[in-house]
């Protein structure tokens, strides 16, 4: 993981209201395996939140003047840490305004993976520990706490700069206690959701559930894909990336790369050809399924004891909401 640039600053911020001061960084950070393992346990971190969300900049405006001088610095005519004070400034103004934050160090990092390059932005704190140093004497020990990570963004450079259509090259957390909590931080970077990664993930299970009735597959083959699918989405939101519904459906039927895709393309559900995937939402997503003499059902879990009710003495299914398309046919009968 290249590190192009990387800086820390602190908003020193009390929660008694006190005005918060800047401590500024005048040089970027030097080349090391500290800062390598630090944006490393960073990333992994944020991937493993939950609840983010995905969206892509205002216009550049007075009140939205981030990505303006991100541009400016991409463009060359800011250097890292011009363009990191700047915006560091503005963020402890955000922060003063708030009475919802206490201060921190503040974590710029212009990384690469791959091929594509990053703009990393958190909120770091400390926690209180212990050591046993070099004389096996045990002594107080301060460590940055990266698993209590809760205002961050990442925003995909590439993305951004080569996918003038893009939604969702910036990611950030929403925060436990809704967007009130990181809304100055959202407002720091300028940044307006432009995608519902639960409601895209949803859909996408939904076209799943429909591709799995129209091929009418048996049994082992319908858990083995809806198995690859969970398998590649929970892979792609661990890195961090979005899932390719392209790539997806080429890993769902290797014999058919592109039934899936071709699916959801026929049936406009709506799928944006990439979409983030929400974990919560996958860890609700199971199936149920069973075929025998003419019959065949198959629901996900999360329907069990809602709109399912299975009575285990009596071996019987309730299905309540039954869909339209049924009724309509029993109707006739």
């Amino acid at each position: 993981m290249p590190i192009r640039h990387a800086i820390v600053h602190l908003i020193d911020k009390k929660p008694d209201g006190t005005p918060a001061v800047l401590h500024a960084r005048d040089s970027e950070l030097a080349e090391s395996q500290a800062i390598e393992n630090m944006l490393a346990d960073l990333n992994e971190s944020y991937n493993a939140k939950q609840g983010k969300a995905w969206g892509l900049f205002h216009a550049e405006s007075g009140a939205h003047p981030f990505s303006g001088w991100l541009k400016e610095y991409l463009d060359e005519g800011k250097d890292f840490t011009q363009f990191s004070r700047v915006a560091v400034e503005h963020l402890q103004k955000l922060m003063e305004e708030s009475n919802l934050s206490v201060g921190g160090h503040v974590l710029f990092a212009h990384y690469q993976q791959g091929m594509t390059e990053y703009l990393a932005i958190a909120l770091l704190h400390h926690s209180e520990g212990v050591a046993v140093n070099d004389a096996l004497d045990v002594t107080p020990s301060r460590h940055l706490d990266l698993g209590q990570l809760h205002l961050a963004c990442r925003i995909n450079i590439s993305e951004w700069q080569n996918n003038k259509a893009s939604k969702q090259y910036i990611s950030f957390i929403k925060g436990k206690n809704g967007k009130k909590v990181s809304e100055y931080f959202r407002d720091f970077i300028g940044c307006q959701e432009g995608v519902d990664g639960p409601g895209e993930t949803r859909t996408l299970l939904k076209a799943f559930s429909d591709f799995v009735e129209s091929e009418d597959l048996p049994e082992d083959s319908a858990r083995e894909k809806t198995k690859t699918l969970v398998d590649y989405a929970s892979s792609q939101s661990k890195m961090g990336e979005p899932m390719g519904l392209e790539e997806l459906s080429g890993l769902i039927d290797e014999d058919r790369p592109r039934a899936f895709y071709e699916h959801i393309r026929n049936k406009d559900y709506g799928l944006s050809p990439e979409i983030p995937a929400d974990k919560r939402t996958l860890n609700q997503f199971r199936r149920f399924t069973g075929r025998a003499e003419g019959l065949s059902i198959s629901f996900e879990a999360h329907l069990l004891g809602d709109k399912i009710e299975y009575d285990e003495e009596k071996g019987t299914l309730i299905i309540k909401g039954l869909p339209t398309q049924l009724t309509d046919q029993l109707k006739r009968r």
